[in-house]
């Protein structure tokens, strides 16, 4: 297998540190660049434990054009992983958002087009909240995309999808990639925009590039006191604080739960093979979890009887159903997420009790309901 020397920008967070210890692992030189985000790593922006001491870090900032230009020098493979993560927050900080996924971004592949460098291969994490909504069927119209639900329906606590079409009730079905995109967050939109022009500046400048959608991403090293980070984080830490995990609307709600470990096998397939150039993949494992059996499990495995709280509110833009059909990347690339649900929710589990867990999430909560993005 050859080897590489491969950068990482967002090496220290949660899935890049993954990624660049599998990378470590596989023979290659390895780079990490990251800023050390404080809602991420905390106010002292410390380097964690888990840094693996065989990659070189550079500290800086994606929108900073010099310190990345340095970081490039003489890479082959760019993990595009760096961003700014949090969907309810990306609705009140919309520059930081756009300006560190977006114009990061653009950053990056300015350097690529007007600098010399020796990359020949560029991976982008995307996402599934480019999605919106999910992929729905209705008995008379086959498949549908309706619309995010409204207010007024959401308010009588009506909560499953109508038909577009005739208006009758849907089931949710797998989203292909064929699915048109319609963001519906600010987070969202800047994760289509990373895609969308690494995808075209790689293919007008025969750069390959490949964009992985991933869906809901968990496992150790995921910010416990990040309150705008995955669900299933935001539950262990709620937990480990001995507080209910709280659950908009039913609980029913389903996402696509996948291990960061699948995830970093997505990765390394699509460096090590080119069927994958200039396209992208959904990654997930087809299978859709409803948020309150992530909330019971969680309890469950931590050892704790706590029961979630179900309030029967709404936060504005949510989606309802959306789960991945995989089938795109396992023809392609040949991934198969591998890792069970149970088991990545015990590892999960088992790396948090010795982890730091400052549950800011009712704070969060309120900042949300403060700028309206909350039903009171």
């Amino acid at each position: 297998m050859a080897t590489y020397s491969v950068l990482v920008t967002g090496g220290v967070g949660f899935i890049g540190s993954h990624l660049v210890d599998r990378l470590v692992d596989d023979g290659h030189g390895v780079r990490i660049f990251d800023n050390l985000e404080p809602q991420v790593h905390g106010e002292k922006q410390k380097l964690p434990e888990y840094l693996n001491k065989k990659a070189e870090f550079i500290k800086g900032d994606v929108r900073d054009r010099k310190a990345l230009s340095k970081a490039l020098k003489d890479v082959e493979i760019v993990f595009h992983e760096a961003a700014a993560v949090g969907v309810g927050q990306s609705m009140y900080q919309i520059d930081k958002y756009m300006d560190v996924n977006t114009r990061g971004t653009a950053n990056l592949l300015d350097i690529l087009v007007n600098e010399k460098n020796s990359v020949k291969k560029l991976i982008v994490a995307s996402s599934m909240s480019i999605y919106g909504e999910g992929s729905y069927k209705c008995d008379k119209c086959g498949v549908v995309y309706p619309e995010l639900r409204t207010e007024e329906q959401m308010k009588k606590g009506d909560w499953e999808l109508d038909c577009p079409t005739c208006g009758k009730k849907t089931k949710p079905i797998p989203t292909t990639e064929e699915k048109i995109v319609k963001p519906n967050s600010v987070y969202a939109l800047s994760k289509k925009d990373q895609e969308d022009l690494c995808l075209m500046i790689g293919k007008t400048y025969g750069l390959p590039t490949v964009a992985l959608r991933y869906f809901n991403v968990y496992g150790p090293r995921q910010s416990l006191s990040n309150p705008y980070t995955g669900v299933a984080a935001i539950f262990m830490s709620r937990i480990k604080n001995n507080n209910r995990s709280i659950i908009y609307e039913d609980g029913v709600q389903s996402r696509d739960f996948i291990s960061v470990k699948d995830i970093v096998e997505a990765n390394i397939l699509a460096m090590n093979k080119s069927s994958g150039d200039y396209d992208y993949f959904n990654v997930g494992t087809g299978n859709p979890i409803s948020i309150k059996k992530v909330a019971e499990v969680l309890a469950t495995l931590y050892g704790s009887k706590l029961k979630p709280e179900i309030t029967n509110r709404f936060r504005k833009g949510d989606v309802r159903y959306c789960y991945a059909d995989p089938t795109k990347i396992r023809k392609k690339l040949g991934f198969t997420a591998k890792v069970s649900f149970e088991e990545g929710m015990k590892e999960l589990v088992e790396w948090s009790r010795t982890a730091e867990a400052v549950d800011k999430s009712e704070q969060a909560h309120a900042e949300l309901v403060k700028k309206g993005l909350v039903e009171k």
